[in-house]
């Protein structure tokens, strides 16, 4: 999921913005949500330090209370794979955003071009989501992108006939195969079930006496076999 964070503390932008953004995925048929804010406050904050997926961030540079270059700072020091647009009306403000090392994606002026550019940004920022270890594929009309380093396992649900992607932020419930989703995969993940592939780089530890597997962010499974526990001992 494509997760888009706005922060502009002028309402007109902001709804500017988030049209833009729904216009443009809506032709990308991508799944994605957006996050809105007025100001750089406490549910902001919540949402840099969230593990969702795919963020790109528009961020206004001046709010009643903070400055976006700050917000900057302090998103790159938690997370360098996010994508970060600043969108302005202090053009003055652009030799300060390129003295920082912020990998930024664009510096948009709110007076110049400025829908125009944000489309051409967000284009950007999708095909640098292209490039990473994702998976990708399409059930029931809906486009799934899926960081793999964020599953932690998916497994058969016999009753639904549907698999679940385990994630640290959600479950999808798909229609593809175990098999096919297995075929999207990196060497990462091994089946420690017949109905379960696990991310072994996301196992933190593994009690063979419970048949217990405790996951780096504390979420548990209990979805393993003696027939495949081998490369978890």
């Amino acid at each position: 999921m494509i997760n888009f964070i706005i922060c502009d503390d002028v309402k007109r932008y902001r709804d500017m913005i988030e049209r833009l953004v729904v216009t443009f995925m809506m032709k990308n048929k991508l799944e994605y949500k957006t996050h809105v804010f007025d100001d750089y406050d406490e549910e902001f904050m919540k949402i840099v330090e969230s593990k969702l997926s795919f963020k790109i961030y528009i961020l206004d540079i001046e709010t009643p209370t903070k400055s976006g270059i700050d917000i900057a700072r302090l998103i790159r020091n938690r997370d360098v794979d996010s994508v970060l647009i600043f969108l302005t009306g202090h053009q003055e403000l652009g030799q300060v955003v390129m003295k920082n090392d912020f990998l930024f994606l664009s510096y948009i002026n709110k007076f110049d071009d400025c829908e125009n550019r944000l489309l051409n940004s967000l284009e950007k920022a999708l095909k640098i989501f292209k490039i990473k270890n994702v998976i990708r594929f399409k059930d029931n009309g809906v486009f799934y992108t899926i960081p793999q380093d964020d599953i932690l396992y998916i497994t058969r649900d016999s009753v639904e006939r549907k698999c679940i992607i385990v994630t640290d932020y959600s479950e999808f419930h798909v229609g593809k195969t175990l098999a096919e989703l297995e075929s999207f995969l990196n060497n990462d993940f091994i089946k420690t079930h017949r109905a379960c592939l696990m991310n072994n780089k996301r196992v933190h530890s593994f009690s063979k006496s419970r048949r217990e597997v405790v996951f780096d962010n504390g979420t548990t499974s209990d979805l393993v076999s003696t027939r495949f526990d081998k490369e978890l001992v």
